[in-house]
């Protein structure tokens, strides 16, 4: 067979440009072995002048050779051979006969709409020429006067109707042959007997074919639909007439729905075929939908080539084909095949055609209709049987009999299985919503059994909504149907679609499904298995949303409100080595996890030598950096933490302000960051700040939101817990207390420390009040006690005389301290404190220390180092530490604190401002137009604590008494006379809530009479204010972030949402958007990448992104948008971005807001076809407003909830985007 092969094709190579016919024949008469793969050349008549397309990809038919996949002819004294086709059709199926005709060596013709002036098909035909100038895009191809004038001017003689628009028209079939032309397909008469399901039903009876009992003729109104409900009952199936494909169909199951349902089929109809008139038939329970392909000519000759099974449909519309029908009794194969060619016989049937059955649980079949065209899925055909079905119509139409082209029913053999998937633009996600718009990537899936018929499916490509959803249709063929389905899913892993959502989602779940891997399927199996449609494996596209991101960053800036005129330096930060597969040495993390929080409490009583807890991975950064470090520079130098510091008491690196600011700035999930941490420092005691009552967050809570917030952080890695109140309020530090301890973790109740014990003259905070509330958080039962000084108060000889104390009192009770080094006497503070008992003291590394962060690290290990406190710490490798953290600090400079605050400054102790506020409160100045009056705020800062009582000043309270100073100061008011026109002003809202007692309630009460002046007859809260919050119901919380965000959905997230409702759904809306943007280096997050700038994104282990940044176009004028070009892995990439700034004056259709129910969006893009409602309207729930049409299919859109309609933002004929605001009730 290969030796006659290679003969065969030696031979073609060297002939003439046009061959006789005769001398084909002679060639492949001996080659017979090649079975349906024999090649053939046509009459040199068969051309004349070459292609005037001047497409340059065009698969044009002027080569020297034409190729056949059918069997060699036999010379037919009427054949009559065409030289030239039309397609009277788009996409895909107008590129499939296009190339049969190349193969054939015949001359093509391609017609486009307006619409379609950039579809593929225009290329891949020798001409092309537009049809239905000015028309609406679906009429235009309906327009036959300009089909038949377009092919009467250019020599066309025969014309391919594809399949949809007027395939099955027997008015086009007419108006083709009294054009003097050939019309590839059934006889005008056998189409119009076929297309009118009322006539084909009558002459199946005839035939002796089994029918499904239905209307004898098509019906025009909804009272004809009623009659036949009475006479034989529901449910029914209502049927377009004069179309197929899904469109106008409809099941009814309830009288009360006839109506509806009859107008939105017969509209759908009438808009896809032009002829709204429906069909009505029985509808059957739980059948197989089996089709046959038929072949018949013009001498009488019918055959059939199998079977195929379409069970596989969503909404009656076809989504899976499959060759051979799966565990199909052959007997009744049989069956089903000798009635559709005895139908066939019946009506002089010619051409191909598909005859549809449906087959009953009883194995009794019915025929439904004859498709008397070309059918989507005739692919499978071709791949199991070899035959060209394309070929095949055409040399039909050439006057070819059957047994010439060696198409005789004994020589038609299943040669293996087979399946079509059909992949659209529409998203499973969103119940199958048509999506348009610009295809950004395409990679198709390729390899041995696969084949793939598509138009439009390449980068740069756009999605229409005036057309059917179809992007392509892909085929796998295998030795039998498990191994089909298994190259099926192979192919469709390996295609990539960006820019437009498609089903794959939904094909890879029916495709695994148990029940379609056998082959065991029918009409309901979709409706069956709900989770086919509802749990899907979303594609990540991480890739495209990062290039989508450094597109925004370029043209509209960056994400993160940048502070300072500081650029991130573009200098690689020195990651210190660690041993390669050598596990870092054990810590007290060890002690923790085998003996728990009171063993761990008690190594650390029990250690020699001052140990020491590191923040610089929160509060440094936190105080120097706006506390805006990311993940990306923690994670790299993780590992050298772990393997180098394994003796530190702990690492403070989470909780507090960096919960929310890792959503709010850095765009990324701060359970991530613990947890990702969590695993490369595995020895060392992580520790964060836990607001007691109030959390990570600003606010009270629900009890059990605190609760299930560090049961999680617990699981998720966190190992102890700084319990604080911004009041030193026992009720909400109690909460907190319990809540840490109710999780398993180590609890460390602090003390926030104001004012100065050794002062006696400061008579408020004193060693007697921090001495009983020491008493009662032991008492609380903490394991460790914590003075927390967020200010940098605490001097030398007060944390000696303090600390000196609680030591003296509680003996066994390990004792923390942490501060701020803001007037640099931190170092000097801490070692007071280590001598007289402290056990452990937080530090910073140099280059994250001082100022307002906290005192050096290297500076405390050095003043320790061979003294009986020695910390253990090597001084080389904080050394080694720092030299890291000098560079990766310079990615930071857009929020430098250095560049407002150029020291440490004295000042603190008069103005008492906290260190992770002092920088803040700067930069704040700054934003309000007060960055001159520093000074003058600091001052007013001093005046506004009194005003308020001398407050704990530590967040949120902090935050109160820099409000009120910054109020003061923009209007230029002092505290006196802030106190006498306190009624007439209107206070920042922190100062209100804080007077109302929403923080809690202040260590000697509140101000009077400036509470009184502030609140009015406002609520007062004089009790914890969580006591008074009802339980948060998790379980409905979960439900509206599903609904808000899917179904992946986590505990983490459910708290996340408790405590920042916004700030996470704005979140999560920006990683849909964008991607994991954690991934992205420092610098080209903050401001992007340069043009001809080349990097790399490691996205997860094994998968690195090889960008390069290329261009950034000029702005369109119509749309605000801004073409972005990169290199992705050696790709070339664009995207569309919307230029914000210039858009704004750009009218732009409002978009619905996500989460208001009465703020109603289009579920899909589309036109506006009908407004059911007007302003003023009550609507109850489920009420229909508007009607879209897209893709020749309509939605109507329903009110979510019951109420008055407030405004109409769309109107008639009104092309709408996913999303764009429809109607407002309230």
């Amino acid at each position: 067979m290969l030796k006659a092969q290679a003969s065969l094709a030696l031979c073609l190579r060297h002939l003439p440009n046009r061959t006789s016919i005769q001398s084909i024949s002679r060639v492949t008469s001996t080659s017979n072995s090649l079975s349906h793969h024999y090649v053939s050349l046509r009459t040199s008549a068969s051309h004349h002048g070459g292609s005037n397309n001047s497409v340059s990809d065009s698969t044009s038919s002027g080569a020297s050779h034409s190729y056949s996949t059918l069997a060699p002819e036999k010379l037919d004294p009427n054949r009559v051979p065409i030289n030239k086709v039309m397609v009277a059709n788009r996409g895909e199926i107008a590129i499939r006969v296009f190339r049969a005709c190349t193969e054939l060596g015949i001359r093509t013709v391609a017609i486009y709409s307006h619409q379609d002036k950039g579809n593929m098909h225009r290329g891949k035909a020798d001409e092309a020429y537009l049809v239905g100038a000015g028309l609406p895009p679906v009429q235009a191809y309906l327009d036959i006067p300009d089909i038949i004038r377009i092919a009467r001017e250019n020599d066309v003689e025969a014309i391919h109707p594809g399949y949809g628009f007027l395939s099955e028209r027997a008015d086009f079939a007419q108006a083709v042959v009294d054009a003097g032309l050939r019309f590839i397909g059934p006889s005008p008469e056998v189409v119009h007997k076929m297309g009118d399901k009322v006539e084909a039903r009558a002459i199946a009876i005839a035939a002796g074919v089994p029918v499904v009992p239905g209307t004898d003729g098509p019906v025009h109104s909804k009272e004809d639909v009623r009659q036949f409900v009475e006479k034989f009952g529901l449910p029914i199936m209502l049927k377009a007439a004069y179309g197929g494909g899904g469109r106008g169909m409809r099941v009814v199951r309830n009288m009360e729905d006839v109506e509806e349902d009859f107008q939105r089929a017969s509209s759908e109809a009438k808009a896809a075929f032009g002829d709204g008139s429906m069909f009505i038939e029985r509808f059957i329970e739980r059948p197989r939908h089996i089709e046959v392909q038929i072949l018949g000519d013009k001498y009488g000759n019918v055959i059939h080539l199998f079977e195929r099974d379409c069970s596989v449909q969503r909404r009656h519309q076809k989504l899976i084909e499959i060759a051979p029908a799966p565990l199909l009794d052959a007997e009744l194969r049989d069956r089903i095949t000798s009635d559709a060619v005895k139908l066939a016989n019946y009506v002089g049937y010619e051409n191909a055609g598909t005859v549809e059955f449906l087959v009953d649980q009883n194995a009794e079949h019915y025929f439904i209709e004859v498709n008397a065209r070309l059918q989507v899925e005739h692919t499978v055909t071709e791949e199991v049987t070899g035959i060209d079905l394309v070929q095949s119509q055409i040399k039909i139409a050439e006057g070819s009999s059957l047994p010439s082209l060696g198409l005789a029913q004994d020589d038609v053999k299943i040669q293996c299985s087979a399946m079509q998937c059909r992949i659209t633009t529409e998203d499973p996600a969103k119940n199958f919503q048509p999506d348009m718009g610009r295809i950004e990537v395409f990679r198709s899936g390729e390899g041995m059994g696969i084949r793939i018929d598509s138009a439009s499916a390449f980068a740069g490509a756009w999605v229409s909504p005036h057309y059917d959803s179809l992007l392509v249709k892909i085929i796998a063929s295998a030795r039998d149907h498990q191994s089909a389905v298994a190259k099926m899913l192979r192919a469709l892993a390996e295609i990539r679609v960006r820019g437009v959502k498609t089903n794959i989602p939904f094909l890879q779940n029916v495709l695994t499904h148990d029940q379609f891997i056998i082959g065991k399927v029918d009409t309901y199996f979709i409706d069956d298995n709900p989770a086919l449609t509802t749990h899907f494996k979303r594609s990540q596209n991480r890739a495209q949303k990062l290039l989508r991101y450094f597109g925004n960053t370029l043209i509209n800036g960056p994400s993160t409100p940048l502070a300072t005129g500081l650029i991130p330096t573009s200098v690689e930060a020195p990651i210190p080595s660690t041993p390669f597969g050598v596990a870092p040495p054990t810590g007290f993390r060890d002690v923790l996890i085998k003996k728990g929080p009171e063993a761990f409490a008690k190594a650390i009583r029990e250690h020699k030598g001052l140990l020491l807890t590191d923040t610089t991975f929160r509060d440094a950064h936190q105080s120097l950096l706006a506390t805006r470090v990311r993940t990306f520079d923690l994670k790299n130098i993780s590992p050298f933490v772990s393997h180098n510091f394994n003796n530190l008491c702990s690492v403070e690196n989470w909780g507090g302000a960096t919960f929310d600011v890792a959503m709010r700035f850095l765009h990324e999930c701060p359970w991530e960051r613990l947890e990702t941490l969590r695993k490369l420092i595995p020895n060392i005691p992580f520790q964060m700040l836990l607001r007691g009552a109030n959390a990570v967050g600003y606010t009270s809570y629900p009890d059990n939101v605190v609760f299930k917030f560090c049961e999680l952080a617990q699981k998720s890695g966190m190992d102890i817990f700084r319990v604080f109140d911004c009041l030193n309020y026992l009720p909400n530090m109690i909460l907190g207390i319990e809540a840490a301890g109710a999780s398993g973790g180590v609890v460390e109740a602090s003390m926030s420390y104001s004012g100065d014990v050794s002062d006696p003259s400061k008579t408020k905070y004193t060693m007697e009040y921090y001495m009983k509330l020491a008493d009662e958080l032991v008492k609380a039962g903490t394991h460790i006690l914590c003075i927390k000084d967020m200010a940098g108060l605490l001097r030398p000889r007060a944390a000696s005389m303090l600390v000196g104390a609680l030591r003296d009192k509680y003996p066994d009770m390990p004792i923390h301290i942490h501060t701020h080094d803001t007037s640099g006497g931190g170092v000097a503070s801490m070692l007071a404190a280590a001598h007289a008992g402290a056990d452990a003291v937080d530090v910073a590394v140099d280059t994250m220390s001082g100022m307002t962060s906290q005192p050096s690290m290297g500076a405390v290990v050095a003043a320790l180092e061979g003294t009986e406190l020695d910390t253990g710490i090597p001084l080389e490798e904080v050394f080694n530490y720092s030299a890291y953290w000098e560079v990766v600090r310079q990615f930071y400079g857009p929020f430098e604190c250095a560049v407002t605050m150029k020291s440490g400054n004295a000042d603190i102790y008069k103005n008492e401002i906290p260190g992770g506020q002092y920088t803040n409160l700067q930069f704040q100045a700054f934003t309000l137009g007060l960055g001159s009056q520093f000074k003058e705020v600091k001052k007013a800062y001093v005046e506004a604590n009194q005003l308020l009582g001398d407050l704990i000043k530590v967040t949120p309270s902090s935050k109160v008494v820099g409000d009120l100073a910054q109020f003061m100061v923009q209007n230029k008011m002092d505290g006196a006379t802030l106190l006498e026109k306190a009624e007439e002003l209107s206070f920042p809202t922190s100062v209100v809530e804080f007077m109302q007692g929403y923080l809690g309630q202040p260590y000697g009460g509140f101000p009077e009479p400036l509470r009184s002046k502030i609140i009015k007859d406002g609520p007062r809260i004089d009790k914890r204010p969580g006591e008074m919050l009802p339980p948060m119901d998790f379980d409905k919380l979960k439900e509206e972030l599903v609904e808000k965000h899917g179904s992946d959905v986590t505990e983490q997230n459910i708290v996340t949402s408790a405590l920042y409702p916004k700030v996470y759904d704005d979140f999560r809306n920006f990683r849909k958007l964008y991607g994991p943007v954690e991934t992205i280096s420092t610098r080209l997050f903050f401001v992007g990448p340069n043009i001809a700038e080349e990097f790399d994104i490691q996205i997860e282990k094994g998968k690195r992104l090889h960008v390069k940044m290329l261009a950034m176009g000029d702005m369109d004028e119509k749309t605000g948008e801004r073409e972005v070009f990169f290199e992705l892995n050696g790709q070339l990439r664009s995207l569309l971005i919307k230029d914000t700034i210039a858009t704004k004056e750009i009218n732009i259709h409002p978009k619905a807001q996500q989460g208001v129910k009465g703020s109603i969006g289009a579920p899909m893009p589309g036109e506006v076809i009908d407004i059911r409602v007007q302003v003023g309207d009550q609507v109850e729930k489920d009420a229909p407003i508007v009607v879209l049409s897209a893709m020749k299919m309509e939605m109507v859109v329903r009110a979510p909830i019951a109420g008055t309609v407030k405004n109409i933002h769309a109107r008639k004929g009104l092309a709408v985007q996913g999303d764009d605001l429809l109607v407002e009730i309230e």
